[in-house]
């Protein structure tokens, strides 16, 4: 049986061993997701944070001149023929110290900034985080993933998102979207940001949303509601979340959409978008289910219904628009 002891000095080894990775020129995801898995430990977290105090103390130290010749002289050793220079043992000890530390800032700045997720039009993607939750990124998505000691934070920079949050009642998973925050501790829920809303629909468990701006309250929600906040209003109200979470599914679901949000919501998906120059029929609503990025098939049954004329554009495009009665 492993004792504390030899646990705690390995864990102070693994964590040494991942600055020096981390601080690499070149570092994959799969190295980063497997750094969080390992810190996700407490006993590797405690290691970590170990680490982390004896580079801010390194820093401290910079400047100081026994630093500086124990560097020199261990570079010197380093770049000679062979013959080796003595060194008090506890400079060297202080200056490599103080080099792993200078790596590791530089590798731990690195990973903060590549834990960033993207999506392109039309993509979707499922990102498994090393607390075991998830998120499942749509269309033209972007988050960024900032986890701390005491909180777990996701920012939703643009786009939609479906969280699968685990457990943890001490480090509470916060989505924030614009101004808007959404608090939870093990829940799933959809958070969706547009130009001028943030909409968060939730599926199972409960969470608090908190608009920007003083004297706004926090919502408290429950499964099945959706809040969709604006510059304006919060507005709360029941929803069909197998509706409102399709396009998990690759699917779109239109109750009586108007038109003109149902053009807007399947361009979401597509590189070669729709036209429609019909604005007389902006409001009439759509009702339907069709694939995410299945244009042929919107354009075909909308102009059936509508009596639309459809027009392909030279970039790809196509427009749709009323038919001129001869």
């Amino acid at each position: 049986m492993t004792s504390p002891t030899i646990r705690v000095e390995t864990a102070e080894t693994e964590a040494a061993a991942w600055h020096a990775r981390l601080g690499a020129r070149n570092v994959s995801t799969g190295t980063i997701e497997e750094f969080f898995a390992w810190r996700a430990e407490p006993a590797n977290a405690a290691a970590y944070r170990r680490v982390e105090k004896v580079w801010a103390d390194t820093g401290k130290l910079a400047d100081d001149p026994a630093i500086m010749e124990a560097l020199e002289a261990a570079m010197s050793r380093k770049a000679g023929t062979g013959r080796s220079r003595a060194v008090p043992r506890g400079l060297l000890g202080l200056a490599a110290v103080g080099a792993a530390a200078a790596l590791a800032m530089g590798g731990w700045a690195w990973m903060q900034s590549r834990m960033v997720f993207v999506t392109g039009v039309g993509e979707q993607r499922v990102v498994q985080l090393a607390d075991g939750s998830s998120i499942r990124l749509d269309t033209g998505s972007r988050v960024r993933v900032r986890f701390a000691g005491d909180q777990r934070l996701v920012d939703l920079e643009r786009g939609q998102a479906l969280f699968t949050v685990a457990h943890d009642r001490v480090r509470p998973f916060v989505v924030q979207a614009g101004g808007t925050q959404v608090t939870a501790v093990g829940t799933v829920f959809d958070v969706r940001r547009d130009a001028a809303a943030v909409s968060v629909t939730l599926v199972s468990g409960v969470v608090d949303v908190a608009p920007a701006g003083e004297g706004r309250a926090v919502q408290r929600m429950v499964a099945g509601q959706r809040t969709r906040v604006t510059a304006g209003e919060v507005a709360v109200r029941s929803v069909d979340v197998q509706a409102e979470t399709s396009w998990t599914d690759g699917r779109i679901v239109f109750r009586d959409t108007p038109l003109r949000l149902a053009v807007a919501e399947v361009n979401r998906y597509l590189t070669a978008k729709i036209e429609l120059e019909a604005t007389s029929l902006d409001a009439v609503p759509v009702n339907g289910v069709f694939r995410t990025g299945d244009r042929d098939a919107f354009v075909s049954t909308a102009s059936q219904v509508f009596e639309l004329e459809v027009t392909p554009g030279p970039d790809g495009t196509v427009r749709l628009s009323e038919r001129k009665n001869n």
